[in-house]
């Protein structure tokens, strides 16, 4: 168990069993809901939307070093202090959806030189 102050934090995977390939089938989504009460308002956190897809590259695509990358891209990220508003924080830099996603991306693009 761990605590994580937010929900838009919580990647998930339902796994089925792995196919004479090693493969699995699976489906893989945030933890969070819809979140109707902020559509359109660019305010969403898309870290659990970015870390189900690493899981999905770990554990269907046996693509391990690039579920790493995005990992570490996220964990920069939250070290460079970049917030969404639901982790935001004293001393943070509160972000709207996109530029954390941006941020993400231009974090792998650094990692990956």
């Amino acid at each position: 168990a761990m605590l994580t102050g937010s929900l838009g934090m919580l990647p998930s995977a339902s796994l089925g069993e792995a196919d004479e390939s090693d493969r699995r089938r699976a489906m893989y989504e945030p933890v969070h809901g819809s979140a109707p009460d902020i559509a359109g308002e660019d305010m969403a956190n898309p870290l659990a939307t970015i870390l189900s897809f690493a899981m999905c590259l770990r554990y269907s695509f046996d693509m391990g070093e690039d579920a790493d990358l995005i990992e570490q891209a996220v964990q920069n990220v939250l070290k460079g202090g970049l917030r969404t508003a639901d982790i935001m924080s004293d001393g943070m830099a509160k972000v709207s959806t996109t530029v954390m996603g941006e941020a993400v991306v231009n974090e792998m693009e650094k990692l990956t030189g």
